[in-house]
């Protein structure tokens, strides 16, 4: 017991460092400490070593985007204009749509670049030596989504899916247009020290010497975070224009240093192996929420973790050290297993986020594992035959049985035509990728709907026995917190409607337990969940001695 408290005390100690440091660096990211000469000097003064803005001196700018299929350009030929904003303000937030032609280059699977210059306004960029720009892809490569039909009738999810087929090689990746462009320029006066420069921040500045002082020009950024698997538009060759929404906002020094390493974790993950759906998940994580709500994400993410790893540990443990399944419902472990297989195989169908598929996997490993225990299941190798025995069970585990195939038989009058009549509607009105695709959503969907009807077993199991000593309380408690986490997550990750609401039907299962647990006095006498009694560990150290 000490070796596993310190086990479980070793883990919370690495977890509260990891939070300090993760919390000192973030610190470091938005902070940045200025330039010491800054109020002593002006910008006049000379102050040795200091880096001063281009932008206080309230120059007249210009904002160009341009669009070619080079990925470089060093004059104005082969270039379209698509937008062009003269009197352009710094301060003011903007959003317009234009319509951009797509060259025959890009309609066979190429690639269209978008250049942005801020510059002096009535100079052309090329002419202009204060000129900042920066480029961006505005197509990328993405396997299209699988058609969808109606399984019965062979009708298609759209009827313009044939208009829209006409690209090369649909069985690979082929071009998506991106149909947004976030543009932002750090607009603080901000005066850096020379000498100690931000690596992130200092690979977007261009310096220029201007009499005795050195000041950077403006800080052009592409939040490219914006860019979502939801705004992709698939490139037809019969496609000549396609619309691109321009937005413009301000940004401050210190989210734009946070936006930027934000940017190379997406990038070190794609380079990982995550493909552009599972980074779009994380992406959605720091866009769609405001600055103060990812910060209370990140802990509640942090804790969901911990949690998840005590939970997992006290269920093994649980599970391994059980010898009895006295009080215990074996329909509701079968169905568990069941249910975990069958929601991580719909969460694999539907290409979720890797952040919710990865637990389920590990989750419906461990539930397998479970379902062996409980029914006494030994393998024996003949050659290379399997085979498969069962144990036997004692007269309290065959009466927990009786009370579990009463409570099942009750239930099937109401579960099984209620899952048979939702796989037949949503067979006759739903659209689908195969055959497998409605069976898994069929199932899932049963799960979802009805799975909290299986937890029913177990509590009436306890309802008979008038007892809860036999349930994994350590494991349920983690569990319990994760559940009520759970609920935030919910409204961050994207995830199919029937996972999120089934978050929310957890809650209700487990305060019926908490309130069981209230209900039942502790019964010294009965089993505990290792298979054993309180009043017979006396005899057992005796003996021990």
């Amino acid at each position: 017991m000490l070796s596993r408290s310190s086990f479980t005390s070793l883990v919370v100690g690495v977890f509260a460092v990891y939070v300090a440091h993760t919390c000192w660096v973030m610190y470091g990211i938005v902070y940045t400490r200025p330039c010491p000469g800054a109020a002593a000097g002006g910008a006049g003064g000379g102050s040795a070593g200091c880096v001063w803005p281009y932008l206080a001196r309230r120059p007249k700018l210009q904002l160009s985007v341009y669009t070619t299929t080079r990925s470089n350009i060093g004059a104005e030929s082969n270039i379209d204009l698509v937008l062009n904003v003269e009197d352009f303000d710094i301060e003011s937030k903007f959003e317009r749509t234009v319509n951009v032609s797509v060259p025959k280059k890009t309609r066979n699977n190429g690639t269209l670049y978008a250049y942005i210059f801020l510059h002096h306004a009535g100079i052309l960029p090329w002419h202009d030596g204060k000129q900042v720009h920066i480029v961006s892809p505005l197509t990328t490569y993405m396997v299209p989504k699988p058609e969808e039909i109606n399984l019965l009738t062979g009708e298609s999810a759209t009827q313009q899916i044939e208009a829209e087929k006409q690209t090369s090689a649909l069985d690979g990746p082929v071009s998506h247009w991106r149909s947004r462009l976030t543009l932002n320029v750090m607009v603080e006066d901000f005066v850096f020290d020379g000498s100690s420069l931000p690596a992130d921040v200092h690979r977007y500045m261009k310096m220029i010497q201007l009499g005795k002082t050195v000041h950077y020009l403006p800080i052009l950024f592409i939040d490219q975070l914006s860019n979502r698997v939801k705004d992709l538009m698939v490139i037809n060759r019969s496609t000549t224009e396609l619309p691109l929404t321009v937005s413009y906002d301000k940004i401050s020094l210190g989210k734009l240093r946070f936006w930027i390493h934000m940017q190379d974790a997406v990038y070190s993950l794609q380079q990982f192996g995550f493909s552009e759906k599972d980074a779009d998940e994380v992406k959605g994580i720091f866009v769609d929420t405001n600055l103060y709500f990812l910060a209370l994400t990140f802990f509640v993410a942090a804790f969901h973790l911990l949690f998840d790893f005590l939970a997992f540990k006290n269920d093994i443990s649980f599970w391994k050290k059980k010898r009895s399944m006295i009080g215990m419902s074996t329909k509701a472990v079968l169905w568990r297993c069941f249910s975990t297989v069958v929601i991580f195989l719909f969460l694999l169908d539907e290409q979720t986020s890797l952040l919710v598929l990865i637990p389920a996997g590990i989750g419906a490993v461990i539930e397998l594992w479970k379902v062996k225990k409980a029914l006494k299941m030994t393998i024996k190798w003949q050659g290379l035959r399997p085979k498969i025995q069962f144990g036997t069970y004692n007269d309290s585990e065959k009466k927990t049985e009786e009370y579990d195939a009463q409570a099942m038989k009750y239930l099937s009058y109401l579960l099984y035509p209620l899952c048979i009549g939702g796989a037949g509607y949503s067979l006759l009105n739903v659209k689908y990728k195969s055959w497998y695709s409605w069976l898994i959503n069929s199932f899932v969907n049963g799960v979802y709907a009805f799975g909290f009807l299986f937890m029913l077993p177990q509590l009436f199991v306890n309802y008979k026995m008038k007892s809860v000593a036999h349930l994994p309380w350590k494991a349920f408690t983690y569990k319990a917190f994760n559940t009520f986490i759970d609920d935030i997550f919910a409204f961050i990750i994207t995830m199919p409607t029937s996972h999120r609401l089934a978050c929310f039907r957890d809650d209700v299962v487990f305060l019926v337990y908490l309130y069981q647990r209230w209900l039942y006095p502790v019964d010294k006498s009965r089993v505990n969940e290792y298979g054993e009694s309180y009043e017979e560990k006396p005899k057992k150290k005796a003996h021990r001695e």
